[in-house]
């Protein structure tokens, strides 16, 4: 499986997470029907939750009304949790889902093919121009803000289908298994989008890294 280009590159900024007993006390005040409990755990999630839908989707007021439509449903689901995973894993697992009924019920956007962003290979199976090294300081400044929205930018230039399989895998760190649960297919498919997507994205940042002797 090639590696990903975006190791090391954080695309949100780093925020405390709560603690299992304070997450178990505000899932015993929802529970318990308390009213400001609901506002507490929008002030609690709403922030990373949004971080997610931004990273799926490209309009702003569409990543607002997946964040929106998450937090009703899981009100609405509150009694079928069943306390296995931590409560901010459960609603980003939700968010990923609303983002994911949001993109299929938009009409697609013209796309390039992902074919055009493939590295070209030769009748050996070898590929015609290999893989060139980065710049060193290419990865030691894989934090700053410049390289964050770089690599932002060039996530939104793959298709759909292999963007969203980027994200969910790279970004959001879901598993092979529940990235193919999420998306409606098989693990390989998984596999074989994601493999795609990393040398597509590497091959965009390409120009942006590579060592001056090796462009």
């Amino acid at each position: 499986m090639t590696t990903s280009p975006i190791s090391g590159v954080h695309t949100s900024e780093t925020r405390a997470e709560p603690t299992g007993d304070e997450e178990h006390l505000l899932l015993s005040r929802l529970r318990a029907g308390e009213d400001r409990a609901f506002d507490d755990l929008v002030r609690l999630a709403a922030g990373r939750m949004l971080a997610v839908a931004r990273r799926m989707l490209h309009r702003e007021e569409d990543a607002q009304d997946a964040v929106q439509e998450a937090f009703l449903s899981a009100f609405r689901s509150l009694d079928r949790f069943d306390g296995r995973s931590r409560l901010t894993t459960w609603l980003h697992r939700i968010t990923v889902n609303a983002c994911l009924m949001k993109l299929r019920s938009q009409r697609r956007r013209p796309e390039r093919a992902i074919e055009d962003l493939l590295p070209k290979f030769a009748e050996d199976g070898h590929q015609a121009v290999p893989s060139r090294p980065w710049r060193e300081e290419a990865t030691c400044s894989a934090d700053s803000t410049e390289v964050r929205e770089l690599v932002r930018t060039k996530i939104d230039e793959l298709p759909e289908q292999y963007r969203v399989v980027l994200v969910l895998r790279d970004l959001e760190e879901l598993s092979t298994e529940e990235t193919a649960e999420a998306m409606g297919m098989s693990v390989n498919a998984v596999k074989t989008r994601l493999h795609r997507a990393r040398q597509a994205l590497r091959a965009l940042l390409d120009p942006y890294f590579l060592e001056e002797s090796s462009k």
